[in-house]
This record gives C-alpha cells, structure tokens and sequence, in this order.
C-alpha cells in the first residue's frame, strides 16, 4: 500500500500539478460563464485537465535524461521515484480521455482542442528546443477560448480580442516558465527563444506580452467600464515598470515577479469577460 501510494504521489507530481491546474481553473472560469449544463461544464473542465495531465507528463518524460544530467532532484522521473513505463501510460490514458471528453462539446469544440494538445505535444517532443519554442504557448493558450466557445450551442467563435489576449498571455508563460531553467537548460542543449534572446530581453518582451494582454482585456470588450477593467491598464504599467527597475538588483527576480502579478490580474479580467462577449 505504502508503495502504491508513493508511486501516486510521484506521478502526481510529475504532470506539473500548478501550470495544470492553472490552466483547468481558466478552462473552468470561461466555462462557468457561459450558458452549460452542469454535467456539460463539468466534461469540459475534465476533458482540459486531461489534457494539461498529458502534456505535463509527456514533458517530464522527454525531459528524464537532462534533467538527471543536471541533477534535478525535484523531479521524480529523473530522481527514479517513477519508471517511464508508469508516467508513458499516465500520458497516454489522459491523452485519451482528454480527446473523448471533448466530443460532447461537438466536433469543432473537439478539433480545437486536440490541435492546442497537438501544438503542446510538438513542444514537449522537441520544439522547445528552437528558435520557435514560443508558438505552441500562443496557439494552445489562443485555442482554450476557442475551446470553450465552439462548444456552446451554434459553435459561436470566441472574439477576436480574446483569442489574441490568450495567445500573449501563453507567449508571456512560456518566458517566464524558461527563465529559472536557463542555465540548467543551456548545459544540455536546449535552445529555445528565450535562450537565444538572453535572460534581460526575455523579461522585458514577457512584461510587453502581458502589458498587451491587458489593453485587449480592458478595451476589447464593447462597453467595458467595471473598476477592475479602468484600473488594470495603469496597474499593469506601474507594476511592470517598478519591476523591471528593481530586476537590476544582482540575482533580483522583481521582473519575474511583477510579470506573473500582472498575468493574474489579466486573468481576473479574462474570466470577468468570458467568452460569450461579442
């Protein structure tokens, strides 16, 4: 039993449980918004947890033999607290899943999101490691809303300013994500966009990402007025420039801080507006 449950908690944090979980609760919140069924909502909030289990685990399993060469203690599959065999199956039930809970949304709901899977997959299994690594963040993060809004009743596409606020907020993920592996990173010979670009330039194009995220989510909407929407725009230009100010500060991770800050803030606004705004 001990073993069992040992072999559960690895596994469990093999799928990288918070960018998972962060993404669902958007899924979620997006979902909530519209007009669904419970049992509805709650497919769609599985099938994207799903997914985001697959992909999690699909990375940790490519990403086994460097991280063992950098002596990456935190994760189980390279610490060998998990065999490959267990976290390939993982993958590939929840790969699975992901796909048949996603057909009651309807067929272009379940195309849009096997291609997000697809595009995050084609990370995991090697685009991280060029010059594209960003795309699959902005097209799997810009398709979430797709997602959940072709799945309503007459497929409505989601609009415009949403599905492009999602991809800067992906874009700006995937910088921030990068930036406290890039040494561990560099030493086995990943070289995504952010390596090429360096540490400083990733931070302030992360901060320009969301900042963009912000002026759609504020002005997208038609008729958008509430206190959160007038106040996030200024927000977000204060927190960034006091950031990247005190980032000059040695081994300082201000930037870092005020980016995933003003993320929150965009989300907060995402799911405010939902993807039923025309």
């Amino acid at each position: 039993m001990k073993q069992i449950a040992t072999a559960t908690w690895a596994l469990a944090r093999a799928c990288h449980p918070l960018p998972a979980l962060a993404v669902t609760a958007v899924a979620a919140g997006l979902t909530l918004g519209t007009d669904r069924t419970a049992g509805a909502s709650l497919t769609v909030i599985a099938a994207v947890l799903a997914g985001q289990l697959s992909v999690g685990w699909l990375n940790d399993l490519v990403d086994a033999p460097r991280d063992a060469r950098v002596g990456r203690v935190d994760k189980p599959l390279a610490a060998g607290e998990i065999s490959p065999v267990a976290v390939r199956g993982g993958v590939a039930v929840a790969a699975a899943l992901a796909v048949a809970l996603s057909l009651p949304s309807g067929p272009a709901a379940t195309a849009a999101h096997v291609a997000a899977l697809i595009s995050a997959w084609a990370y995991d299994l090697g685009v991280k490691a060029t010059a594209l690594s960003v795309v699959p963040y902005a097209v799997s993060f810009a398709l979430l809303p797709a997602f959940v809004s072709l799945g309503q009743a007459g497929a409505p596409l989601p609009p415009a300013w949403l599905v492009a606020a999602a991809a800067f907020l992906g874009s700006a993920a995937h910088f921030v994500n990068v930036l406290p592996d890039l040494a561990d990173d560099a030493a086995t010979g990943v070289r995504g966009l952010p390596h090429r670009l360096g540490p400083n330039a990733s931070r302030l194009l992360a901060a320009a990402l969301v900042l963009a995220a912000s002026v759609l989510l504020a002005f997208g909407p038609p008729g958008a007025s509430p206190p959160l929407t007038l106040a996030a725009v200024p927000f977000a230009v204060g927190v960034l420039a006091a950031g990247l100010f005190l980032d000059r500060r040695p081994r300082s991770r201000a930037a870092f801080r005020a980016v995933m800050l003003v993320a929150l803030v965009d989300v907060a606004l995402m799911l405010q507006t939902g993807v039923s705004t025309g």
